[in-house]
Order: structure tokens, then sequence, then C-alpha cells
């Protein structure tokens, strides 16, 4: 079912509850969209995420998710659609933020197993099945968005695990693209690079020196915060770039060019 030019669009961000996915979440409703959030495990983050967007004029909900437990999807996915009809008497959203990550840093000859498979069910092949379980209930004509990284296109000791499910997410948004064009649902990766928020322990916001050799590689001279990739992805899905469709941005200030 397609949604109508008279009604207001919904996003289903995930892991929009705290760090960037909050940002791109408030951007939304700053935008006049209104929002589904997932969140993992901290509730008071999530709630609050949503008071915010309502403070906002917006209409928000949030649900729990656990990103790499595969199982767990198809009840996720009922209560996405039980949330849409409740709040807003539809079957359907309009845009997917493939947001929800975490980090992992080791090098490539201390990787383990278990943390390379918990990279994988969370980066990779959870967002390949969570999206594969939503095309029902997203809207034809809709957007989706799979974050990337900025590390799958330069190389930085440590990330070679994390770095290579994103490499395999920009690989799958194309396929994705390909085959959803037919209903009209265009396809883009956006690769942030290092953002100062609470990610990976918050070492690019809280390490000084860290903080300034990232600066010292980027072209307009600093680290990047959630409001310089928030508001792109939310402009990204709008209309004024309808035409865009199977790209991978890369939103980093220029860094490493």
């Amino acid at each position: 079912m397609s949604s109508t030019t008279t009604e207001k669009k919904i996003a289903l961000v995930t892991g929009g509850s705290r760090g960037l996915g909050r940002n791109t979440a408030l951007s939304f409703a700053q935008k006049g969209v209104d929002v589904i959030l997932t969140y993992n495990s901290n509730k008071t983050e999530a709630d609050s995420a949503v008071a915010a967007i309502q403070a906002l004029g917006g209409k928000a909900v949030a649900l729990q998710l656990s990103a790499g437990e595969i199982a767990t999807f198809d009840t996720f996915v009922d209560a996405v659609k039980s949330a849409l009809q409740q709040n807003w008497n539809r079957t359907t959203f309009d845009y997917l933020i493939n947001n929800a990550g975490n980090g992992y840093h080791a090098t490539f000859a201390e990787t383990t197993e278990a943390a390379f498979d918990n990279l994988v069910n969370i980066h990779f092949k959870g967002v390949y099945f969570l999206t594969q379980k939503l095309l029902p209930v997203l809207a034809d004509g809709g957007r989706i968005v799979n974050l990337s990284s900025g590390l799958a296109r330069f190389a930085t000791p440590g990330f070679s695990a994390y770095a290579s499910m994103k490499g395999a997410i920009e690989v799958l948004t194309r396929y994705m693209a390909k085959e959803l064009g037919a209903r009209g649902i265009a396809v883009n990766t956006v690769a942030p690079g290092p953002i100062e928020t609470d990610f990976g322990g918050g070492v690019v916001r809280d390490n000084e020196a860290m903080n300034k050799a990232i600066a010292s590689t980027t072209a307009l001279g600093r680290v990047g915060l959630p409001d310089d990739v928030g508001p792109m992805i939310a402009s990204l899905v709008s209309e004024d770039n309808r035409w865009v469709n199977a790209q991978r941005i890369e939103v980093s200030g220029g860094i490493n060019l």
C-alpha cells in the first residue's frame, strides 16, 4: 500500500535513542516527519528521545529491538504494524534508516571469532533480514538509508572486522536499489566519518589527542558532530533527492583525501 500525499511521512530509525540515531530522529521531526525509533536496552534514553520529538510537535514511538538477534525480528515487525495502526491508522511507513550498531577495535591478528560473529549479526545479517522482513510494511515509493563508515574507504588499523561489515553493506545497498526499484524505493548508503558521540566508548569525543589527529586529516579542519550528519540523512530521503539512488555518500568533512 502506498502512502498518499496527504499523509504525514513516518521514518523508522534503528538505534534512534542515542548518538547519531537520536540526532537523525530529531532531524526528521524538525522536517515534520514522525518517527518510530528503536532502542536496545535503555528505555529511559528512548523515552527521552520520544519526548524531545514530541516537544518539536511530532509524534514518536519507541520499540525495543536487538539488532543482531534475527529470531526476534518477526515479533518486532508485528510491533511496528501495531504501532502504525494505533498511532497513525496506517499499515505502512515511508523511510527506513538502518543505523543501529556497535563498535569494535582490535587488530586483524587479535580479532576473535565471537566478536566477528557479533559484528556480522548486528551490522550485516541483521540489516539484511530486518529490511527483508519490513518490506511488506515499507510503502511503495519509500526510501532506505543504510549506514556505513568512512572506514570502508580508508584503512585504519584496528577496524578490519567492523569496516568489512560496512563494505558488505555498501554492496548490499546497490543490490537493494536494483531489486526494489520496481516499487519506486530508492536505497542509498551514508558513510559518516569520525563523529563526537558516545560510540566506541566516546573515544573520538573524549580523547583530545585523537580528536586533534582526526581534525588534522580533515579538509574542514575539525571532527564531525551529530548535527553534521542527522540533518543530511533527513534531507536525503526528501523529494528534493528523489533521483539519488544506489549511491555511497560520505559525510566526513573531507577526511583522508
